[in-house]
């Protein structure tokens, strides 16, 4: 049965759909970027430097004096983090007691005695932190600092496995337990996941809250978004899609600022910072409860979010189904016959079979089409992923402000999602993905030629972030499209799942570009240009009908740059597919022989859009 020609009937895109819309699908995109990235400021590591017990008097004082007393200096004249000159500093406290705060203030190091540069050790006593833009965060506190430093690296990975996990176990209970209940199950776990962190008492007991919290982000930002796709008619689910992304980049804004304004003086740019949430909430407890906190407003929407009827009907819950296809066609405003349910009935009753069937991963793999499209979904969503969130972490290694370059990282995003817009329903998804891919997979590898820029850099930063920010919204829209609604939380999952592989990934490189800036820029924008070119093998989905079952789903072929058809021998039977599951006389592909003699070529007409089409 066709659900979208049902939807036509009780209104496609009415103000039922706008309401689950904003109340459910934009206020859920906003806090799961604040718990997506606000990792990157509770765990920010400051400046540092080695701890001197004997000068502590002065450190507050004469901080410049005592830094040059003890602490070595690098090629460029940066202080050193992690290293001390061995000294007698009682010597020189005595030295310094007999010293007016004018002498104190001029003094230098080199006056004072003259220093054995080989004479530096590691620091022995702790450090010292520069609290000027963090007073508190899980670095300070408990001093993941040099030798530890890899400590913070962990957590981002812990977070990665986290989703890894929790997207491979919703994948089954958004298509098993349905919409609605499975996105509450996992924002009550999250909400108090992620407010507890606030009082862990140590760094273990943070990081086993952060994995758990790390479980839910990703399947609380896909819950509403497959509800509202599944809601509406295939011409609106563009603007779901975009509606969606928009508020979750503005998410990204709102958490480092909310509004920016230049200084007037154009000698001095000089950016003023105000009402951002770390601006706002420094300290790394209380900013964790500020971004967990505000998600249960998201539970007053618990009797507004209905269950989608789409998946009621995939899993043969008709009454249900009916009931809310009622309430949505009197909100509103159409008017349905009296014997609607009854045609409903009579409809599914011809084209679904008598029990319910339950879904699988294997099922993904068992048409050659399917395996092939769940591949290359797969492949793209793993490239996609993993650059998105590498660039979003790699900001602050930009240098200069790095709540600056973390807001620009989001900024960027949105005038993008004005030009898809337009684009998605005019152009269709396949070719702005490939081309979206490839220009921000080209502007990563190409700083290569221009490490010693700062400002080309930096440009090159945002082209690479507004590629990837335009595939990661095409992409999702595109595989929601391929996978039939029987497995299309279960396929988007699997393929999400095997996705989370690079953020635990990325963040490893991403540390390894310590000692070579532009290592992770390369290494994702080749992942791009690969992601890229696989893209041209998926079909168009632009404005078809979505595939309810696994047959209508098989009977959608691949498709390569312009071709759309190609020779193949007919088959009896879809190889793979079970007896209980034959693909039926109306959702099969047609074969329509042609020429005479030599092998048996066929046309393969989609049975879904009723085109003929070219497999490979």
């Amino acid at each position: 049965m066709d659900f979208d020609e049902v939807l036509k009937e009780v209104g496609a895109f009415g103000l039922y759909q706008k309401i689950i819309i904003c109340s459910v699908l934009l206020p859920a995109a906003l806090p799961c970027a604040f718990h997506a990235y606000s990792q990157l400021f509770i765990a920010a590591t400051p400046k540092h430097w080695c701890r001197i017990p004997e000068l502590e008097p002065w450190t507050q004082d004469y901080i410049q004096l005592v830094k040059n007393l003890s602490i070595p200096r690098d090629g460029h004249g940066a202080y050193a983090e992690c290293a001390m000159f061995v000294r007698n500093y009682s010597e020189i406290v005595r030295y310094l007691e007999y010293r007016t705060p004018y002498e104190l203030q001029k003094e230098q190091a080199s006056k004072l005695l003259k220093v054995d540069e080989d004479s530096v050790v590691a620091c022995q006593h702790g450090w010292h932190y520069d609290r000027s833009m963090y007073p508190s965060t899980v670095v300070q506190e408990w001093n993941l600092v040099c030798d530890r430093s890899f400590y913070v690296t962990l957590a981002l990975v812990l977070f990665g496995v986290g989703g890894l996990v929790g997207n491979y176990v919703f994948g089954y209970l958004v298509d098993l337990w349905g919409r609605r209940p499975s996105f509450y199950a996992y924002l009550l776990l999250e909400i108090v996941a992620c407010a507890a962190s606030a009082f862990a008492w140590n760094y273990y007991s943070w990081l086993g809250l952060r994995f758990v919290v790390g479980l839910t982000v990703p399947a609380i930002l896909a819950s509403p978004y497959v509800l509202a796709i599944e809601l509406v008619g295939p011409e609106r689910r563009v603007f779901c899609t975009i509606v969606s992304n928009i508020a979750y980049s503005l998410g990204l804004v709102l958490l480092a600022v909310d509004t920016i304004s230049l200084n007037e003086n154009i000698e001095d740019l000089r950016f003023v910072y105000s009402k951002g949430v770390v601006y706002l909430v420094r300290d790394w407890r209380y900013l964790t409860l500020a971004v967990s906190l505000p998600l249960l407003m998201l539970f007053s929407c618990f009797f507004v979010l209905p269950e989608s009827p789409r998946w009621l009907i995939a899993v043969g819950q008709t009454k249900r189904a009916v009931r809310i296809l009622k309430v949505m066609a009197r909100v509103n405003g159409m008017h349905v016959s009296r014997d609607f349910a009854e045609r409903l009935q009579q409809r599914l009753s011809r084209t679904q079979p008598g029990e319910t069937t339950h879904y699988g991963i294997l099922d993904l793999f068992r048409g050659t089409n399917m395996r092939r499209k769940t591949l290359i979904v797969t492949l793209i969503w793993f490239a996609n992923t993993s650059v998105y969130v590498g660039l979003s972490y790699y900001a602050p290694a930009l240098g200069g402000d790095e709540i600056w370059n973390f807001f620009l990282a989001g900024a960027v995003e949105l005038p993008t999602y004005l030009l898809l817009w337009p684009g998605l329903s005019y152009f269709g998804r396949r070719w702005i993905l490939f081309i979206s891919m490839l220009v921000g997979g080209v502007a990563c590898v190409a700083t290569v030629l221009y490490q010693q820029q700062a400002e080309v850099m930096l440009l090159l930063y945002c082209i690479g972030k507004m590629g990837i920010s335009s595939a990661f919204v095409v992409l999702p829209l595109l595989a929601s499209e391929l996978y039939p609604t029987v497995v299309r939380g279960l396929g988007m999952s699997f393929s999400s799942v095997v996705a989370m592989t690079g953020p635990i990934i990325i963040p490893l490189i991403n540390h390894m570009g310590q000692q070579m800036l532009v290592l992770p820029l390369i290494v994702m924008g080749a992942l791009l240009i690969v992601g890229g070119f696989a893209s041209l093998f998926l079909p168009e989905t632009r404005g078809r009908n979505l595939p309810q079952t696994l047959e209508e789903g098989e009977a959608v072929p691949l498709s390569f740059l312009l071709c759309c058809c190609a020779e193949s021998k007919p088959k009896s039977r879809q190889r793979g597919l079970g007896t209980s599951r034959m693909m039926p006389e109306e959702a099969a592909t047609v074969y329509h022989r042609v020429g005479v003699g030599g092998p048996a070529s066929c046309k393969i007409v989609c049975s879904i859009c009723k085109k003929e089409m070219r497999t490979l």
